[in-house]
């Protein structure tokens, strides 16, 4: 039993179908599996482009179980919110779904997820965050750390990391939580209590990708927990603006029981240039994340 769902309880049938082309050790590749294993039929699918929409295949090689519409980088909220409001015009049961990477979520799609939460439009937008534009070649995003290498920051991002979720908590909208694919049960528990609420929800998918992040293909869950537990990634959830801090992440709340942020970067062949006076001041950066943060618990 983890929090409130027995692993047991879960659904056996499979919405990510074998012999998809995702990349080995793809974590978008897990949230799908979980995403299904959390809201099963109920579920439709907008997707942007990006990695996501290498993994659906082409028909008659279609890979998951899920309805889909692909739509360009910035219209997915906007899509999202229409075929939201047909379904309850037609009195027929959905969960519309935006399923989109970081690009689309806070660069190029950000001004309909804006609009989309300023409605109030009832519908659940996942941000699938593997901190670049990873499909395309591994350019950076607003989403890329401080510190990271990418194919347009070869000498490691300058900027920090925009806080999406907070930005998306002063919208007002009634759920907002932060995931991980490290922490598969606490990604399902949000996705089954953002369902129960009308409205717009937002939950921010923490998501390693071994291509794009230069480690073994094998060590996606590992690299996940390593961002919770050095503190790099806390995982929230925020009803009505209240704001909570998920168990996976509370230890970490005092700093002294965090890991160290080295052990999660030196794993990561995309940190390999920051040198010792960038990892201090990415450490100031992940101090700063937390203080702001409590601020609203």
């Amino acid at each position: 039993m983890v929090g409130g769902i027995s692993i047991r309880e879960l659904p056996r049938k499979k919405y990510l179908l074998p012999g998809n082309p995702s990349c080995p050790g793809c974590p978008e590749a897990l949230g799908l599996r979980y995403l299904g294993m959390a809201l099963g039929d109920r579920v439709i699918l907008v997707v942007p482009a990006g990695c996501s929409t290498v993994i659906e295949g082409l028909a008659p090689n279609y890979s998951m179980r899920f309805p889909i519409v692909n739509v360009p980088f910035a219209s997915a909220d906007a899509v999202a919110s229409g075929v939201a409001a047909a379904k309850e015009v037609l009195g027929e049961d959905a969960v519309v779904v935006v399923w989109a990477g970081d690009g689309a979520t806070a660069d190029i799609g950000f001004a309909t997820l804006s609009g989309a939460a300023e409605r109030g439009d009832n519908i659940i937008h996942i941000c699938v965050d593997n901190e670049a534009y990873m499909n395309t070649g591994i350019q950076r995003s607003s989403l890329t750390p401080y510190g990271a290498w990418t194919t347009t920051t070869w000498t490691g991002k300058k900027e920090r990391k925009k806080d999406v979720p907070l930005i998306m908590l002063m919208h007002k909208v009634p759920y907002v939580a932060t995931a991980s694919v490290g922490y598969p049960m606490d990604f399902i528990e949000k996705l089954r209590r953002a369902v129960l609420i009308k409205g717009f929800k937002y939950i921010h998918l923490h998501a390693p990708c071994p291509t794009g992040w230069r480690f073994d293909p094998s060590l996606t869950v590992e690299v996940a927990k390593l961002a919770v537990e050095t503190g790099m990634w806390i995982l929230f959830e925020a009803v009505n603006g209240k704001v909570k801090i998920s168990p996976p992440s509370l230890p970490y709340r005092d700093r002294s029981r965090r890991k160290p942020i080295r052990d999660y970067i030196k794993i990561q062949g995309r940190f390999r240039t920051l040198t010792d006076e960038e990892l201090k001041k990415l450490e100031s950066m992940v101090d700063d994340v937390w203080d702001t943060l409590t601020k609203f618990t």
